[in-house]
């Protein structure tokens, strides 16, 4: 039976049928359809809060569990920074320094993104959003840390290559293959003001006189390329000039052979000739000068193998004796 709503009329004394209007029907209707529907949210919260459905509580289980991930991962990435933090350490106090490079600027190696932080909306998600967030801006920071780092080494390793060659290019050995040269220093002709043997007048000798018997091994004292071979007469009579680069040049005078040819490409301890009395010389030697960006300079400097500490000291001092040079 159909429900019906009857409404008392005092004028007429009699129950009268209540009609509806269209417009109320549809009011009572929806008022109907928005309490239910308001009441089915309402229930489906409450028991997906208490009451979550298997395939939620699985859900939970791993939210859960990438959130303790994550977390694991931002201590490592933490851990990491660390590394590459002590990495950049080294390399400004050590490798840098050994090899007078500047270390990488610090305002570039903190540098950030400019601009809003591109992990910002990963802020907004309810679970595991912050930790989200900074663990990549801590990423995106190592990474950009790394690229820096790995420039820096390619620069260190550009440099010590250079270092090592201009290492093997400095003249430092005694041009004179001869062991006894390394113990007995007696026979030695200096740098400085030396009385010259002919002309019987103090000048400036730019050399050191190696003397030695005739035909005894003369080595190049660096990596080089012959600059100069000439045969003369007087003068310095067959020798050798080889430009090492780096502002470095060696002499090598008096020879009775040469064995390299202009142009030559030289390692250190190489043979280059033999030991004479060519040219203006009064005994068999090998006068030998080190020039640096185009003047000469003392080479007991650069003869330092084969030496311990007290040789060295010795072989300063006789070359310092103010005695007649043999050229």
């Amino acid at each position: 039976m159909r429900f019906e709503k009857y409404v008392y009329n005092p004028h007429t004394l009699q129950f009268e049928k209540v009609k509806l209007t269209n417009k109320s029907v549809i009011f009572r209707i929806l008022g109907f359809v928005s309490a239910v529907v308001i009441s089915s949210i309402i229930i489906y919260n409450l028991t997906s809060e208490y009451f979550p459905s298997p395939r939620e509580k699985a859900l939970l289980k791993e939210i859960n569990q990438l959130d303790y991930q994550l977390s694991s991962l931002k201590d490592k990435v933490k851990l990491t920074d660390k590394v590459v933090q002590n990495l950049q350490e080294r390399d400004a106090k050590v490798h840098r320094v050994l090899l007078g490079m500047n270390p990488i600027d610090p305002a570039i190696w903190k540098s950030g993104i400019g601009g809003h932080d591109p992990n910002a909306s990963n802020r907004l998600m309810t679970n595991g959003g912050v930790t989200l967030s900074e663990t990549k801006n801590l990423v995106d920071q190592l990474e950009r840390q790394v690229y820096f780092l790995t420039k820096s080494m390619d620069d260190v390793e550009k440099r010590a290559k250079e270092n090592e060659t201009m290492l093997a290019s400095i003249p430092s050995i005694k041009p004179v293959r001869i062991d006894h040269l390394a113990k007995n220093v007696q026979q030695l002709s200096g740098w400085g003001i030396r009385l010259h043997p002919v002309h019987k007048i103090n000048k400036m000798h730019t050399g050191i006189d190696f003397t030695a018997p005739p035909g005894t091994a003369i080595q190049a004292t660096g990596d080089g390329r012959v600059e100069k071979v000439e045969n003369k007469t007087s003068g310095y009579g067959r020798s050798v000039l080889i430009n090492h680069g780096f502002g470095y040049k060696t002499l090598y005078a008096h020879m009775q052979t040469i064995k390299v040819r202009q142009g030559e490409k030289l390692k250190k301890g190489e043979v280059i000739g033999t030991i004479g009395n060519s040219g203006l010389s009064t005994g068999p030697h090998c006068h030998y000068e080190v020039w640096l960006n185009g003047r000469p300079i003392n080479p007991i400097h650069h003869c330092l193998d084969g030496l311990s500490p007290k040789e060295y000291q010795e072989l300063v001092e006789q070359a310092s004796i103010s005695n007649q040079s043999l050229d």
